[in-house]
């Protein structure tokens, strides 16, 4: 008895260590394919979003494209596959994609408990309501009762729950299976309030029949962080999608941008000069080219770059760096240093 529990055992870990090395290979298998598969949301402006010829856009999308500029050389190389929020993590546990840049919350459930690991920040968010401004609210604390309308599988309804209850007040939760649909909840009059992240409120109010009619509330009820993941088990591809992120918030601290970043390569800062490749062995110990990250800069830009072409204070969108600007510029946006 006791041997046949002793193998058993055995099989069973030796089964879990093939599954390892199986998932080990991200990095090879994105390599050998050409092209990275990147799940991102299924149309959020100025995150991820298709136009009419299929291209993609967004401060998501170029996460993405930034990846595959690292490994590949070409920020072009990247299949998009849009995915709702109860899909996400399946399709990244399943293999389906090589990493996930979803606009999805960073938390202790998520990050120890679905085999999966967050690499980082690329956005510092908190959830907020948007509310139809002939209402003449001006604090979600006057929404008691309120019909509000969110988006099925994410932390929105966990935290919508926490707040209504803490501050002894109730609604109707009006859930939907996508935030577009949420959105054609609100402008519907299905509900009186709208409930997302504030950078998703900023997103889905220029999607609205009348942008004008509706307002984001000041107040803030969580905190957000949002960025890519991938899957546990596999640290050199965790590393490559850690540092590639690193490495733009990086660029941008020490002004390395795609308009300049040819002449970088005879900087002699020593910062400079590892970020860029010219000094040390960052690629090789990451499995890439030295100067990968001039292939990420000069294709999608530093950290400022991606924010100001996707959500900055120029588009649509029209958000200011606030919480995500540099440590060095009153924000909290800080990446390790290479070295």
């Amino acid at each position: 008895m006791k041997k046949t529990i002793v193998s058993s055992v055995l099989a069973a870990a030796g089964l879990m260590a093939l599954g390892a090395q199986a998932q080990a290979a991200t990095l090879d298998d994105v390599k050998s394919a050409g092209e990275l598969r990147c799940g991102v949301s299924n149309g959020l402006p100025g995150f991820s979003q298709p136009d009419s010829s299929g291209n993609w856009t967004g401060l998501d999308v170029d996460t993405c494209r930034a990846v595959a500029a690292a490994v590949l050389g070409d920020s072009t190389a990247v299949e998009f596959i849009p995915l709702t929020a109860a899909e996400r993590f399946t399709a990244l546990q399943s293999g389906e994609i090589d990493m996930l840049s979803r606009n999805t919350t960073w938390t202790t459930t998520r990050d120890a408990s679905l085999g999966l690991n967050f690499t980082g920040t690329n956005y510092y968010d908190g959830q907020g309501f948007l509310v139809k401004t002939a209402l003449g609210i001006d604090s979600a604390l006057q929404l008691d009762g309120a019909a509000v309308c969110t988006q099925a599988g994410t932390t929105t309804e966990l935290n919508l729950a926490d707040y209504f209850r803490a501050n002894d007040m109730s609604y109707e939760a009006v859930v939907f299976d996508t935030s577009e649909a949420s959105a054609q909840g609100f402008d519907n009059n299905r509900c009186d309030v709208l409930t997302s992240d504030t950078s998703q409120l900023a997103a889905l109010r220029t999607q609205l029949s009348d942008p004008s009619s509706a307002e984001v509330l000041p107040d803030i009820i969580s905190k957000e962080p949002l960025g890519p993941v991938v899957r546990q088990g596999d640290d050199e591809w965790f590393n490559v999608v850690k540092w590639v992120l690193f490495g733009q918030i990086n660029a941008e601290e020490y002004g390395i941008t795609s308009s300049n970043v040819d002449s970088m390569l005879s900087s002699d800062n020593p910062s400079v000069q590892r970020i860029v490749g010219t000094d040390g062995n960052m690629g090789e110990i990451l499995g890439l080219d030295d100067d990968f990250m001039v292939d990420v800069v000069s294709q999608v830009g530093n950290y400022e770059e991606m924010f100001e072409r996707n959500v900055g204070p120029n588009t649509p969108i029209g958000l200011q760096r606030g919480t995500n600007a540099l440590w060095t510029d009153g924000g909290i946006l800080y990446a390790p240093p290479f070295r």
